[in-house]
């Protein structure tokens, strides 16, 4: 164990990768606040987390409200030092362009590229008075090409993307380490098997090889190796898939 005096706010804690982070760094030392759209879908969380020893919390949180986020973060603050603020709000819709309405691309961009601006302008203001702290953000392969069908998300996507280079070399010296991590490949989590049944047929699940789908808990090791880098190797930018990915 360790860092049991320093707190990690999730926002985006949803199921799977959101989870997955959050039971690391519990498992790690850390407090972890988690914020997700209906916060009730949490308390199974909080509770293994803090039955195995951990310490967790979290509640409800639309992270396209600048103030509710600004509260968040303040939240885990006062737990303990706000070390790391992950971003990691998906919002991977799919939508040939004529059927890609104004509202879908504005609720889109809206969810993952200014959510994620907010969340990295809060975190910084609490971070810069002490020079320390880490501002992560999830991104996917629609941030470095985007494809048929996703013209929303993958905007969004590259916004974000975007937002977190101009911070990485804004913060970065002030001792902010500001970093993106790619995750190109398909995630192993319910909406991604139903998403592959649906194209694939009824047998296409049965056919997945070991190494086509990500785990979750990949996500979050990957997460703690960048936690861990010295400030004289930082990454800003990683890329992640499993072994058996094309690319």
């Amino acid at each position: 164990m360790s860092g049991g005096s320093q707190s990690v706010a999730i926002v985006g804690a949803g199921d799977y990768i959101g989870a997955e982070i959050a039971k690391k760094f519990a498992s790690e030392g850390f407090h972890v606040h988690l914020g997700r759209r209906g916060g009730d879908k949490l308390q199974p969380l909080i509770d293994e987390i803090n039955a195995a020893g951990g310490s967790a919390s979290g509640r409800s949180l639309d992270a396209r409200e600048p103030e509710d986020v600004t509260a968040f973060l303040a939240e885990a603050e006062a737990r303990a030092p706000l070390e790391l603020a992950i971003f990691n709000v998906g919002a991977n819709v799919h939508f040939p362009i004529l059927e890609t309405t104004d509202r879908v691309f504005q609720k889109v961009w809206q969810m993952a590229c200014f959510a994620g601006f907010v969340t990295g302008r809060e975190a910084a203001r609490i971070m810069l008075p002490r020079k320390r702290g880490k501002i992560f953000f999830t991104g996917a392969t629609a941030g470095l090409r985007g494809g048929a069908g996703y013209a929303a998300f993958a905007s969004a996507k590259f916004g974000i993307r975007a937002v977190a280079q101009s911070m990485a070399r804004e913060l970065w010296p002030s001792n902010i380490h500001v970093a993106h991590l790619i995750i190109d490949a398909g995630v192993d989590t319910k909406w991604v098997r139903q998403i592959i049944e649906q194209r694939q047929g009824s047998d296409a699940l049965g056919n997945l090889k070991p190494d086509e789908l990500m785990p979750p808990s990949a996500v979050a090791e990957a997460y703690w190796a960048l936690f861990q880098q010295s400030p004289a190797a930082w990454t800003f930018e990683q890329e992640i898939r499993p072994y058996g990915e094309t690319w």
